[in-house]
């Protein structure tokens, strides 16, 4: 098998259990790991969700609370919350548009396409919207683990959290926001850390893929 640098880089990385707080995790790979979240493809191109990067410490220390005590949380020098829309409205599906008529110019396609989008996303209940808009947010998530990755920037992806109580600290609902996910970024604490020296466990190919020739 041709060796891969990306899957060099995905047998780097794991599940951080501890990190080391004196380390900051620079500018600049922050930077490339937001970009990367903010190229990920999403359904129709909606990118229905953002990005809170956390670094307060009392905020970040409410988090954790929210969050089981996650050590990761405050031990990390960011954290990364995906809050996802609540519902899609006319509203957002129109600024999608708009985006795409600005760049792509005002093809009647466009419009047709995404008044489409519209009469079948509005209507539909909150939940289910919220719950189509979320798996977007995983989407996205996959993509940072991979641009964390390939910037040596370790990471740790978090669902064990009270939803509406990190809504609550960051103001969420206000925004016509929910929280789906938290991941934690920084540097892994080698003397520290119980997972490090633990080979990489996962399913043998054959397992997960199959073929349709």
């Amino acid at each position: 098998m041709t060796k891969s640098t990306l899957i060099e880089q995905l047998n780097w990385r794991y599940a951080t259990k501890k990190m080391d707080p004196a380390k900051s995790v620079p500018q600049e790979k922050l930077d490339i790991i937001l970009e990367a979240i903010r190229m990920a493809p999403t359904s129709s191109g909606t990118q229905p969700f953002e990005i809170i990067v956390v670094t307060n410490p009392d905020v970040l220390a409410k988090i954790q609370t929210a969050a089981g005590d996650q050590a990761q949380i405050t031990e990390g020098s960011h954290l990364l919350v995906f809050a996802a829309w609540d519902t899609y409205t006319a509203d957002r599906i129109d600024e999608v548009t708009d985006l795409n008529v600005a760049a792509r110019g005002d093809l009647p396609m466009l419009n047709a396409y995404y008044d489409n989008l519209k009469n079948n996303y509005v209507p539909r209940d909150a939940e289910v919207n919220y719950a189509h808009a979320a798996r977007q947010a995983y989407i996205a998530l996959g993509v940072a683990l991979v641009a964390a990755a390939e910037q040596e920037v370790d990471s740790t992806p978090m669902e064990g959290f009270d939803p509406a109580a990190v809504d609550d600290i960051l103001g969420l609902k206000a925004r016509g926001l929910r929280s789906v996910v938290l991941l934690s970024l920084g540097y892994r604490d080698e003397s520290g850390d119980w997972l490090l020296p633990m080979k990489k466990v996962r399913k043998p190919a054959e397992t997960i893929v199959s073929h349709v020739d």
